[in-house]
């Protein structure tokens, strides 16, 4: 898997380390953040959202990722989609 390095957050401290990267073979965002808590599952499990199953199928979970990282989001976004560019 060919995972490029789009950067890591900036307020990055001992044992913290949010990360962003690309795998470029199969043009997926990879992100590395902080675990979900209980409550948040639970408040995230409960949406009905139309076409998708209530809950968080085993095989999946929920990543928090702080907002001052949104640069790091939007460059690997153009990294998946024009990976020509990069």
């Amino acid at each position: 898997m060919p995972l490029r390095f789009i950067g890591i957050d900036p307020h990055t401290g001992e044992g913290e380390s949010p990360t962003v990267w690309v795998d470029q073979e199969k043009r997926e965002l990879v992100l590395q953040g902080w675990k979900a808590g209980p409550e948040l599952t639970a408040e995230c499990a409960a949406f009905e959202v139309p076409g998708h199953a209530r809950g968080i199928p085993e095989h999946e979970t929920l990543v928090r990722i702080p907002a001052r990282m949104v640069r790091l989001i939007r460059e690997a976004c153009d990294a998946v989609e024009r990976p020509h560019l990069g």
